[in-house]
Formats: structure tokens, C-alpha cells, sequence
């Protein structure tokens, strides 16, 4: 095992006959993070930046407000295991410990009740954010020469943060998806980009819960290159966020909050 990639030795059919080669394949563990001395999740991730992990995963589930409330993530104490200690005025709100203990690395937010729990905790968002038609056009591509673990294990789910030039300002991977949204939000709110001024550019497709986590996180465009669930679609609308589908050059489908986009002409 090499960091985020595991190399096997596996058999390859082709023409007929079976040939052994070399393969890589996508490193997977569980991370338990505990707060205060109560367990709150154990999740499947890809190793490595943890600590973004860990940040982004406490903002996007309401845990805590913001990273003053944070006062230190233990990672070293034991493999595989994230020991957060809150500053002395936080106190752990339990009944927001509605994620099951034990979560897949696709489940996501497995257990929140509805819509209307998330919009509790979180407003929708505001405009003053847009992007060029011709920029968003460019994300997929910039986001997939950012990977740096996709060509060798093809698979691994990429997020990245950019902004409205189509820079992108930091990419993390991950074998789940919302680890790896996680992991980009948990960056940039330590070192404390306005997320209000970013997008966030998916390598999957658009599920309620990376709707909600861009929400709780106040990034008001979400892109992918694959498609968005109806409940996606409802929950950007509802929100008053952008969501882009189906980014494949020369074209995309614009779901919600079709005002940020610029340069098209309607």
C-alpha cells in the first residue's frame, strides 16, 4: 500500500487467455471521530488529509459553527481514529447526532429526516456569486488534470473548490464522494476562503446530500459531470443554489439558479 492506492497482483483477460499484471486499487479505512469523548461516526475514507476530513465533516454536519469552536483534532494518538476536543464554551448539541454511528462511504447523510430538518440550520443562500458559460465549460477538464490518484486507480470520487475565473483552489479524492466534499470544505474553512465566492465542481453525480453539504458550508453553485436526483434538483431550489448537470463540453443542463450563469444568452 502506497498512501491512497494499494498495488495488486490481478489477472487481465483479453484475446482469449488470461495474463497477470500489476494493478492499483483505491485505499480504504474506517476513521471513528469522536468529540468531546462521544463517538459520532465512523466513516469509510480514503487516507490521507484527514484533518480536511475531519474540519469539513463537522461544519457540514452542524456539528459546530465554525472552526473557533474547534480547539484541537487529534490524529495521532491512535491509527484511525480523530479525537476532536471542542473550546471550553462549545458544548456538543447531541440531538444533532442524527447520522448513524456506523456509515458506508457512499451513504452520505443516511438518517437526516427531510428537507425542512436541513433548512433548520442553514438559510438559503444568497446571489453576488456568477460564472461565464464558456469558464464553467472548462471545469471538468480542470478538475480531472488536478487528480493525481484517478489515472493510476480510476477509483476514486474528486471534488474541487474554484472560483468564478475557473481557477480551482484546492481538489481533494476519496472512494466517497461526500468524504472527498468533506475534505475540500473542511480546507477551505481553515484557511478561511469565502466559500460564498466558489464553486463546487463534482466528478459524480449530485445527490441530495452534496446539495445540503454545500449548502451548510454557504457555496451557492454546485457543477457535475453526471446527473442530479429529483430530490437534488428540489432541495437547490428550495435552497436557492445553482446546480449544473451532465457539464459535458459543448454543453450542460442548468437545474436551479440559473441567474449566476453569465454569458448565455436566454
Amino acid at each position: 500500500m502506497t498512501g491512497q492506492s494499494t498495488d495488486f497482483q490481478i489477472w487481465k483477460y483479453g484475446a482469449g487467455k488470461l495474463s497477470e499484471q500489476s494493478d492499483h486499487a483505491a485505499a480504504e479505512e474506517p476513521l471513528q471521530i469522536t468529540v468531546d469523548g462521544t463517538p459520532v461516526a465512523v466513516v469509510m475514507r480514503t487516507p490521507g488529509h484527514d484533518l480536511d476530513l475531519v474540519t469539513g465533516f463537522l461544519l457540514t454536519e452542524g456539528l459546530v459553527a465554525s472552526v473557533a469552536d474547534v480547539m484541537r483534532i487529534d490524529l495521532e494518538q491512535k491509527k484511525n481514529h480523530a479525537l476532536v476536543f471542542l473550546a471550553d464554551e462549545v458544548v456538543l448539541d447531541h440531538a444533532k447526532l442524527s447520522r448513524n454511528l456506523f456509515s458506508a462511504s457512499s451513504c452520505g447523510i443516511c438518517g437526516k429526516a427531510s428537507i425542512e430538518a436541513i433548512h433548520l440550520q442553514a438559510a438559503p443562500v444568497e446571489d453576488g456569486f456568477s460564472v461565464d458559460a464558456d469558464i464553467l465549460l472548462t471545469m471538468p477538464k480542470a478538475l480531472r488534470a488536478a487528480q493525481e490518484i484517478f489515472e493510476s486507480t480510476g477509483g476514486l470520487h474528486a471534488a474541487g473548490l474554484a472560483n468564478a475565473q475557473g481557477e480551482i483552489l484546492v481538489l481533494r479524492e476519496d472512494v466517497g464522494r461526500h468524504n472527498a466534499i468533506d475534505k475540500v470544505i473542511g480546507w477551505a474553512a481553515m484557511e478561511k476562503v469565502d466559500l460564498s465566492l466558489t464553486l463546487l465542481q463534482v466528478s459524480g453525480r449530485v445527490s441530495f446530500e452534496v446539495m445540503q453539504k454545500a449548502l451548510m458550508a454557504r457555496i451557492p453553485m454546485v457543477s457535475a459531470i453526471s446527473a442530479p436526483s429529483s430530490l437534488a434538483i428540489e432541495f437547490a431550489r428550495e435552497s436557492r443554489q445553482s446546480l449544473v448537470g451532465f457539464l459535458r463540453p459543448p454543453t450542460f443542463n442548468v437545474y436551479a439558479g440559473p441567474q449566476r450563469i453569465t454569458g448565455a444568452e436566454r
